[in-house]
């Protein structure tokens, strides 16, 4: 039962790999667009495949308020309610939950909280993340767990942690294994060696099908998050996928790739296209600048998206000064192709013996720059 995660071959720490699920096969290292309410912003789920994604992440807090899991259910579950066939990870809610703050009151049975839609009462629990996963059909469910925002004190981390352990087995407990799904645990422990090795250990003991590193990229810096990465990976099973949660930036990426993470996800890329910025072999570029007003290059030379196959600086340009809408579906377009791009490069890398020449590469066309020259 549960799903079946294979490593092909290794490069230092990273790994090529495969997961295995009812909906398809996901190659790692991979990144997964975030489609946040059943829809990746501005993009059609047809669109997103084209860009070679393989899975995408829908997020239980949103869905759960609207449009509700029993709706999903009725439809269908999630991936014939929004036309997506190929494998869905769904969060369990917790980390949007605990954002609310002043919205939530968090104790051992779960968390009550309002909604900011309407100010609905709801409880989350354990369990009853286990059940509204389950209503939307993902592929991999998240086990329900609290992350600490960064800084926090050790005691504060230390006792958020051994409780997210506890509602990792509550998790466990309530998830009903069937064929081609599976279920993460989620690592904890903040900037704590020690509570990471903690965490770790008790994921282990009770045993999930893939685990996630938690609690990261809140804050503490790239610096901070890769000390942390140079020893998390290794503290999970090796035969299992590791998921580093809500990261990040294509050089975030590629450093934790090279320590040994296997999944990513992020807004980065659709909300960049919404805000123009563009992702680029050279480095993040504002398309509304006005060097690219009358520049008739492409995007980025190379790229196989509809922008830059069909479309000039300067049209994208304008229509990201006129705010008008084709601008956000392009831009967003190209950045999941440039993210989608940037982990087929890791892959092939990997396979091919020549990650290190790729990653300097990658790193050296980064500090060069966007070229200006027309």
């Amino acid at each position: 039962m549960g799903l079946k995660f294979e490593i092909d071959k290794k490069s230092g720490k990273s790994r090529l790999g495969r997961l295995i699920t009812k909906h398809g096969v996901v190659n790692t290292p991979a990144f997964m667009p975030v489609g946040t309410c059943a829809t990746v912003k501005a993009m059609m789920p047809e669109s997103v495949a084209a860009t070679g994604a393989e899975i995408l992440l829908g997020n239980t807090y949103h869905l759960m308020l609207r449009p509700g899991a029993d709706l999903v259910e009725k439809m269908g579950g999630l991936h014939k309610f929004m036309n997506w066939d190929k494998p869905i990870l769904t969060d369990s809610g917790g980390f949007q939950v605990m954002s609310l703050s002043g919205l939530r009151k968090l104790k051992e049975e779960g968390v009550t909280f309002r909604s900011h839609v309407d100010g609905t009462k709801y409880f989350l629990s354990p369990e009853e993340s286990m059940k509204i996963q389950h209503k939307l059909d993902s592929n991999i469910t998240m086990c329900l767990d609290e992350c600490t925002p960064y800084p926090s004190t050790y005691d504060v981390c230390a006792k958020s942690m051994r409780m997210s352990m506890r509602w990792a087995k509550r998790s466990k407990d309530a998830f009903i294994d069937r064929e081609g799904y599976g279920i993460f645990g989620i690592q904890q422990g903040n900037v704590f060696k020690d509570l990471r090795e903690e965490s770790a250990e008790a994921l282990k003991k009770i045993g999930f099908d893939g685990y996630a590193i938690g609690g990261l990229a809140i804050g503490e810096g790239q610096e901070k998050m890769f000390e942390v990465l140079d020893y998390a990976p290794q503290m999970l099973p090796e035969d299992k996928p590791r998921y580093l949660m809500g990261v990040g930036r294509p050089d975030d990426i590629v450093g934790a790739v090279l320590r040994g993470v296997d999944m990513f996800d992020c807004v980065m890329p659709t909300r960049s296209g919404r805000t123009s910025q563009a992702f680029t072999k050279y480095g993040p570029i504002n398309v509304r600048n006005a060097r690219h007003r009358e520049d008739p290059r492409p995007l980025e030379e190379g790229c196989d998206c509809p922008l830059c196959s069909h479309y000039s600086r300067a049209y994208i340009h304008h229509l990201h000064k006129c705010n008008e809408i084709l601008g956000v579906m392009l831009l967003t377009w190209h950045n999941i192709s440039y993210y989608e791009r940037l982990m087929r490069g890791l892959r092939n890398a990997i396979k091919s013996d020549t990650l290190e020449q790729y990653v300097a590469e990658f790193y050296a066309n980064q500090a060069k720059g966007d070229i200006e020259e027309i």
